[in-house]
């Protein structure tokens, strides 16, 4: 039996194309792998290195002590602890462990902040492009997405006066990533500090997803507005460990902020999923604990490398340009001047070269026209993707 839309809430109704459909290539590409074609996948951002042995021997060490019953709701004393001790260390201020709420991934995070934050009759503040799920989170919660043009020109940095115009009396809360996903772009202290004059200005939120940064490349440096005391009782930091350790699996995340928040925000979290489980928690601990990730080192310039080796082979070829990120995993390829949209020439890459790609509008509509590449490959494999994607050039 099948059941109209209109059987179902508003809010399903508002979500029905902002979940998984924003991920169609990839299991198109996954269907066609499965059937036997011979499909290089470029799609997601998901690290292609095994986690340090830390995490899996912490992993083992917690379940064989049996921490595999229910926790409470904030998050295991320990890891918060470990997290705090992070975060004072990064922003010079005494950050306590009841600041800190443990979630399942960054994802839930995200879902759990604007929960708190913003409802019906709010307004939030995304880039475009954006990450995908960023529209559906600000929506779940009631809440009216407004989208703020990010420019190639500017290397896809946020810009204060873009901001500005469309800050209107509902604004409640601006959603930041940073390193940004899919860009690759990474906002100065200086350009923070513009967005946090704004925010103060105006009186609204700052959520700043910050789950690459430890993916940032040399010579670029990260920032936070948390990490500036003038913003850091209307900034709300949320990462995990799903990049940096990649450790996607594990779903173990966090949020960071004030303590005001955290209490408003803690019943969201114990009525959506109470509790992460207490393995994951003492694993996630034990490594955090050992300080900045041993294989994001290696990560950083591996990405780094693979983004130049792209712009080299591919860059000014048959009216296709190569973005160069700051940080992250992913180059953006751009057909805007081979007069393809994004499902056009994604479309061309799976079907004429076998190389499959995230159609840029999955990311929003200012990067119609593009196609996001994953760098979380093999040299070898990407070699191979270079090769196909020239040869239909």
């Amino acid at each position: 039996m099948t059941f109209s839309m209109q059987r179902f809430s508003d809010r399903a109704q508002a979500l029905a194309a902002l979940g998984g459909a924003k991920w169609a290539f990839y299991f198109k590409a996954k269907q066609r792998l499965a059937a036997g074609e011979d499909i290089i996948s470029l799609t997601i951002g998901q690290p292609e290195v095994a986690p340090p042995p830390a995490l899996a021997k912490a992993l083992k060490e917690s379940l064989d002590a049996g921490r595999v019953g229910y926790t409470n709701g904030t998050g295991e004393i320990a890891y918060r602890e470990v997290l705090a001790a992070r975060y004072t260390k990064r922003t010079g201020r005494d950050i306590s462990a009841d600041q800190v709420l443990i979630t399942e991934g960054t994802q839930n995070a995200l879902f759990i902040a604007l929960q708190t934050i913003v409802g019906p009759s709010d307004e939030v503040l995304v880039s475009d492009p954006l990450y995908a799920t960023y529209e559906g989170v600000v929506r779940a919660a009631g809440a009216k997405p407004v989208f703020v043009s990010l420019k190639p020109e500017t290397n896809f940095h946020l810009q204060a006066s873009d901001l500005a115009a469309n800050i209107t009396p509902k604004t409640k809360a601006i959603l930041l990533n940073s390193p940004q996903n899919p860009t690759g772009a990474v906002l100065s202290a200086a350009e923070i500090t513009a967005i946090g004059a704004l925010a103060i200005k105006h009186d609204f939120w700052i959520v700043s997803d910050e789950v690459y940064e430890e993916l940032v490349f040399d010579g670029v440096r990260f920032a936070s507005a948390f990490d500036q005391a003038d913003l850091a009782e209307r900034t709300v930091a949320l990462s995990s460990l799903s990049k940096s350790h990649a450790a996607a699996g594990y779903r173990a995340g966090w949020l960071v902020g004030p303590l005001t928040f955290v209490q408003a925000a803690t019943p969201i979290a114990e009525t959506s999923v109470f509790g992460s489980p207490p393995f994951i928690q003492d694993a996630a601990a034990a490594v955090m604990a050992l300080g900045p990730s041993s294989i994001a080192k290696a990560m950083r310039a591996n990405y780094a490398r693979r983004a130049a080796r792209m712009f080299d082979a591919l860059n000014a070829k048959k009216d296709l340009y190569v973005t160069q990120p700051e940080a992250g995993m992913f180059v953006l390829l751009d057909a805007r001047e081979r007069g393809q949209n994004s499902e056009t020439f994604c479309n061309q890459l799976l079907d004429e070269a076998g190389v499959a790609t995230m159609p840029g509008t999955s990311f929003g509509q200012a990067l119609d026209g593009f196609a996001r590449v994953s760098l979380a490959i093999e040299d070898e494999v990407l070699e191979q993707a270079i090769e196909r994607i020239a040869s239909i050039l």
